[in-house]
Parts: C-alpha cells; sequence; structure tokens
C-alpha cells in the first residue's frame, strides 16, 4: 500500500486505473470513479483504505489488495483536497483519447460527483451561494448532450470545463467539511 508523501498528490495514469478495476472485477467507468470519490470527499465522507469502493457503492464490498493504481487514486485525490489548493486534477483519458472520449469522461466525473456527494453530504446543508451555485453547474454539465466538431474551439471549450470542474470540489468541501469543523471547534 502506498502512504503519499505529503505533496505526493499525483493521479495515477487513466489506463492504469482502468486495468486495476478490471483486474479487481470492478465494473466502473474510470473517470465517473474518480468523480464519485472527489464527492465523496467534498461532502465530508471518510475514504479509508480498507472500504472505499464499498462506501461509493463501486462493489460488493470485498476487502483486501485492490492494486497500486486504485489505491495510488485514493491517495492522491485525499491528498489534493488536503493540500488546499486551487484545483484538484480531474481524471480523465489522456490526450491521445479523442475528444468525444475525453468530453464523454467529463460528464460521466461530474455524475460520479453528484453521486458521491449524495452518499455523504450533511443533511444540514452548508454551502454557500457560490458552493450551491457550483454544484448547480455540475449537474448541468453531467446532464448536457455534447456535440463535437473536434475543432480547436471544442478543445479549448473542453479545457475550460476541467479547469472549473477542478475548482468546484474545492469549493464545496470547505463548505461542508471546513465549515463543520469550524463549527464543532467552537462548541
Amino acid at each position: 500500500m502506498i502512504r503519499p508523501m505529503p505533496d505526493d498528490d499525483r493521479l495515477p495514469e487513466h489506463a492504469a486505473v482502468a486495468a486495476a478495476l478490471r483486474a479487481a472485477g470492478v465494473a466502473v467507468d474510470v473517470s465517473e470513479l474518480h468523480g464519485s470519490l472527489c464527492g465523496y470527499v467534498a461532502g465530508g465522507g471518510r475514504a479509508e483504505a480498507a472500504d472505499w469502493l464499498a462506501r461509493l457503492h463501486a462493489d460488493d464490498g470485498r476487502d483486501g489488495d485492490l492494486g497500486e493504481p486504485l489505491e495510488r487514486l485514493r491517495a492522491a485525490t485525499l491528498a489534493q483536497f488536503d493540500r488546499e489548493g486551487f484545483a484538484l486534477d480531474v481524471l480523465l483519458p489522456g490526450d491521445d483519447a479523442g475528444l468525444p472520449d475525453r468530453a464523454d469522461a467529463m460528464l460521466a466525473w461530474c455524475r460520479g460527483f453528484l453521486g458521491g456527494f449524495g452518499l455523504a453530504a450533511p443533511a444540514e446543508r452548508l454551502l454557500s451561494a457560490e458552493s450551491a451555485e457550483a454544484l448547480q453547474d455540475l449537474g448541468r454539465i453531467a446532464a448536457s448532450d455534447l456535440g463535437y466538431e473536434g475543432n480547436e474551439e471544442d478543445e479549448d471549450a473542453l479545457s475550460e470545463i476541467v479547469e472549473f470542474v477542478g475548482m468546484a470540489p474545492l469549493l464545496i468541501h470547505a463548505d461542508c467539511v471546513r465549515a463543520a469543523e469550524r463549527r464543532r471547534k467552537a462548541h
């Protein structure tokens, strides 16, 4: 099992995670799984090493070693939330994949985020107006029906969406997790 150093927040390659999921017998889209993990953590969920896939309802709750790429995905994602940087990395297929594949993976990531957030979000909504709008925007992206011309404008649009999608979870996490921590310390 990998225990990341404080600055070891690099996500594994999309293909490596896909292979690990196949080997573990878990039939879930890689980007959707990463989105689910990010949504779960943003909502305050604890993604423990032993059972994080089960918590996301991504497998039947089997225990054991899921392989280095899946553990790295979990550990690096948690490290990115902990660093409180500007944005998270969004796990999508590489640039060698076609625009439609990468854009569809972005939609799957957003759907996963919404599902993961729904599993962990506190009953008492702590979202600021800005976070609530970001969550609504993620919902609109997830529900999008995209058309592709495959030109540079489409590539630029996808890059802008990826940039936004990387920032939204940290904003939501700050409201759900950090605000709750501040309230607990105040009482």
